[in-house]
C-alpha cells in the first residue's frame, strides 16, 4: 500500500512540475467577455488558469514561469476553410503561386519544372497556382507552350482559384477535347471550355471542363500523400494555425490524416467535410456516413458535415458564378449547380442527421439559393444550433445580409481577396451588373447586420497567412487602390474571426479561446498585433506555436 501511495505522490509531484505559467505578455483570449489577460497557466495539454498574474500563480504555485518579454500571446489560429492536404501537395510539386507574374517568368518556371521533374506526373507536366490574368491570353499561351519544345509534351496549367486551367494542344488531343467533341455538347456544357469561332478549343477549361484532363493524371502515391501531410503541418504551424476545416475532403486527404495519426503526428483538431452534389440526398448522406465509419475512430479527426458547390467563379473568362443578373458579355447568369428543391431536401436531411452544411457560394444568386436551403432546414427541424456555413460570398444581395444572423449561418470569408486588383476589377467589373458589383466581399455589411464571420484562407488557392489576410480585410488595399473602404473590417473582429468564430464553424468548443479547461493551443507573436499599423501587422512573425501543450514550431 505504501508503495502505491508513493507512486501516486510521485505522479502528482511530476504533474505539478510540468505546470507552466506564461506572463509579461499582451494576451488576447478570444473571449469577448474577458478579452485580455496578464498570464496563462497550463497543465499538460490543458489551460489551467488565465487572468491576473497573482490569481494564475495561486492556481499553479509550483509552475515553471516563462517571461514572454511583452510579446503577444493568442489562442492557436483556426482556418475554417483550408484544403490543407492539397496545399501540402502543392508544396512538394511545381507550384507557381507568387512566383510567376509575366510570360517570361512562366517560361522559365515551366522549363525548370520539366528539367527537375518536380511537376511531372507520368507523361504529363502540371504547373499549379497561375494568376487568372493569363487566361485572357490563350493565343500567347499556345504560342509559347503548344509549339516546340512543348509540342509533344502534355502540359496543364492550374489556376490559383482551384476552378480554372489551361491545357496545351498535346494535352487536349490526349484528353479528346477536340472541335468534334465540343460540337457534341449542349451550349451549357460548352460553357466550361474556351474555343474560337470555328469551335476549335483554345485550351481554357473551367470546373467541369477539367474532368477529362483530371482522369489522365495519376493519383498521388501513399508516399506523396504522407509527404504532403508533413509539409502541410509544417506550413500551418509556422503560421500559428493549430486547427482547420478541410472542405471537399477527398479520400487522399482522409488517408493522409490516417497515416499521420498512425505515426503519432496528428495532434491538431481537424474537421473534414466530404463533397456531395445535391443530386441524390439519401445516397450522398449514406456515403458520408460510410466515411465516418471508415475514418471516425481517428483521434482529432472529425467528419461532421458536408460540402456542396452552389456555383463556380465569377472572373472572365470563367463566369460560372451564379448571379441574379446576367453577365454583360454573354447574357448568361452562370449556372446554379443544384436543383433548389433537391438541395432543400438535402439540407433538411443533413441537418436532421446532425451534419453541418458548408456551401461554396460566389454569386449573389448562389448565396440566396444556399440561404434558402438552410432556411428550409431550420423551418423543418427547428434550430439545431449546427453552424451551417456559406463560404466565399463574393457578391451578396443587400436584402440577404440580415439572413445570416436570422438563420444562424456563419460566413467563412477569404478576405485576402478583398483588394483592388486585376481579379476584382479588370476581369470582373466590365462584365458584372453594377448593382451586383458594388457589393463585392461585403464583410462589414454582414458584420453590421449581426452575422458571424470566421477566418478562412481556401489555401492553396491563396496564402494561409492570417496577418496578410487581416491586412486586406482592414485596408482593402491592392495594387490598384482600395476596394470599397466602407466594407473594411475592424482588426479585432478579424482576430475573433480566426479564433473563437472559427471554432464555432468547426463546432468544437475545446479550442478557440484561452480559458480554463480548453486545450493549450497557443501562439506567440513577435509584436503587439492589435495596436501597430496595418503595414507592421501584416509582417508579423510567429515566435512559437503550441498544440495541446507541446511546441510544434519555433522560429530560428
Amino acid at each position: 500500500m505504501g508503495r502505491v501511495l508513493g507512486l501516486l505522490f510521485f505522479s502528482a509531484t511530476l504533474l505539478r512540475a510540468q505546470d507552466q505559467i506564461f506572463f509579461h505578455a499582451k494576451i488576447f483570449t478570444g473571449d469577448p467577455q474577458n478579452p485580455y489577460a496578464e498570464a496563462v497557466a497550463i497543465r499538460g495539454d490543458k489551460i489551467l488558469a488565465v487572468g491576473a498574474l497573482p490569481e494564475v500563480a495561486k492556481a499553479a504555485p509550483n509552475a515553471t514561469r516563462t517571461d514572454l518579454d511583452g510579446k503577444s500571446l493568442f489562442p492557436g489560429f483556426i482556418d475554417s476553410h483550408s484544403h490543407t492536404i492539397d496545399g501540402g501537395l502543392n508544396l512538394i510539386n511545381a507550384d507557381a503561386t507568387e512566383k510567376v507574374d509575366t510570360f517570361e517568368e512562366l517560361q522559365a518556371f515551366v522549363a525548370e519544372a520539366k528539367k527537375s521533374g518536380r511537376g511531372v506526373h507520368g507523361e504529363i507536366l502540371e504547373i499549379l497556382g497561375l494568376p487568372l490574368k493569363f487566361w485572357s491570353h490563350t493565343d500567347t499561351l499556345n504560342q509559347d507552350f503548344s509549339a516546340s519544345p512543348y509540342d509533344k509534351q502534355c502540359l496543364i496549367f492550374r489556376g490559383m482559384d482551384g476552378h480554372t486551367a489551361w491545357a496545351n494542344r498535346a494535352m487536349l488531343e490526349r484528353a479528346g477535347i477536340t472541335s468534334d467533341y465540343l460540337k457534341t455538347l449542349t451550349p451549357d456544357q460548352r460553357s466550361y471550355f474556351g474555343y474560337d469561332k470555328e469551335m476549335q478549343p483554345n485550351g481554357f477549361l473551367v470546373d467541369a471542363g477539367q474532368d477529362k484532363i483530371d482522369r489522365l493524371i495519376p493519383p498521388p502515391t501513399d508516399n506523396e500523400i504522407l509527404a504532403a501531410g508533413h509539409a502541410a503541418l509544417e506550413y500551418n504551424y509556422s503560421l500559428g494555425i493549430t486547427a482547420w476545416l478541410e472542405p471537399s475532403a477527398p479520400e487522399s486527404a482522409l488517408k493522409s490524416y490516417k497515416m499521420l495519426n498512425e505515426r503519432g503526428e496528428l495532434n491538431s483538431e481537424v474537421v473534414a467535410f466530404p463533397k456531395v452534389l445535391a443530386k441524390d440526398p439519401p445516397a450522398e448522406l449514406a456515403f458520408v456516413h460510410k466515411q465516418q465509419q471508415s475514418y471516425g475512430n481517428i483521434p482529432h479527426l472529425h467528419i461532421t458535415g458536408i460540402k456542396i458547390f452552389a456555383d463556380g467563379v465569377a472572373e472572365f473568362p470563367s463566369q460560372t458564378a451564379h448571379l441574379t443578373k446576367p453577365y454583360k458579355n454573354s447574357g448568361r447568369n452562370g449556372e446554379l449547380l443544384f436543383n433548389q428543391k433537391t438541395f432543400n431536401q438535402l439540407c433538411i436531411a443533413a441537418d436532421k442527421e446532425g451534419l453541418i452544411i458548408h456551401v461554396h457560394a460566389i454569386g449573389d444568386g448562389a448565396v440566396k439559393a444556399a440561404l434558402d436551403g438552410i432556411a428550409a432546414a431550420r423551418a423543418a427541424n427547428g434550430d439545431s444550433h449546427l453552424p451551417h456555413t456559406l463560404t466565399h460570398e463574393q457578391f451578396i444581395r443587400p436584402e440577404d445580409f440580415p439572413r445570416f444572423r436570422e438563420l444562424g449561418v456563419i460566413s467563412a470569408l477569404q478576405l485576402y481577396w478583398a483588394e483592388a486588383a486585376n481579379d476584382t476589377i479588370e476581369i470582373l467589373k466590365p462584365y458584372v451588373d453594377s448593382e451586383i458589383y458594388k457589393w463585392q466581399y461585403p464583410a462589414r455589411s454582414i458584420l453590421d447586420n449581426g452575422g458571424i464571420i470566421s477566418g478562412a484562407s481556401d489555401w492553396p488557392v491563396s496564402t494561409a497567412n492570417i496577418f496578410r489576410a487581416i491586412y486586406k480585410a482592414e485596408t482593402r488595399k491592392g495594387k490598384e487602390g482600395v476596394l470599397d473602404a466602407s466594407q473594411s473590417m475592424p482588426r479585432e473582429a478579424m482576430f475573433y474571426a480566426y479564433t473563437r468564430n472559427s471554432a464555432k464553424a468547426l463546432n468544437l468548443d475545446s479550442i478557440g479561446t484561452i480559458a480554463a479547461g480548453k486545450r493549450a493551443d497557443l501562439v506567440l507573436l513577435d509584436r503587439d498585433v492589435l495596436t501597430v499599423s496595418p503595414e507592421e501587422m501584416q509582417n508579423t512573425k510567429v515566435v512559437w506555436t503550441m498544440v495541446a501543450g507541446e511546441k510544434v514550431y519555433e522560429s530560428k
